[in-house]
């Protein structure tokens, strides 16, 4: 994208033609919360339903406290999750994909698969890269 700040017109092509400069910011924004690496796979994780906190750790490895703690809490701001909390003895917390959310499950879904697929050709570029 070849947008300067203040240029006040939208580029010519790309993905972004056609998109009102005082726009392009907050696309940018919203494309790094979906695209986000931890946002990704807790919406994918949650894709077979309501999920605890500590289901979703454990579903998801490698993600630490803070980092599920923050993704979440930017996912129920953004209307993609919601956090129920019911009033038992200990309480309990769930967390699950609104219908906005679910719109992203296919492209969340096929970008996975295509990483997993793929990852033995990127290692093997990468070496070749370091190699050299």
């Amino acid at each position: 994208m070849h947008v300067t700040a203040g240029s006040g017109s939208p580029p010519d092509h790309g993905p972004c033609a056609g998109i009102p400069v005082d726009q392009l910011e907050y696309m940018r924004q919203i494309l790094d919360r979906v695209g986000d690496k931890w946002s990704t796979l807790v919406i994918a994780v949650l894709d077979s339903g309501p999920l605890r906190y500590t289901e979703l750790q454990r579903d998801i490895p490698g993600i630490s406290q803070r980092m599920l703690t923050r993704t979440l809490q930017q996912l129920c701001q953004d209307g993609l999750a919601t956090r129920t909390a019911y009033a038992e003895v200990p309480p309990r917390v769930e967390y699950d994909l609104t219908p906005l959310g679910r719109s992203l499950l296919d492209i969340v879904n096929a970008l996975i698969a295509w990483a997993s697929d793929h990852q033995d050709e990127i290692r093997a570029h990468r070496a070749a890269v370091n190699r050299a």
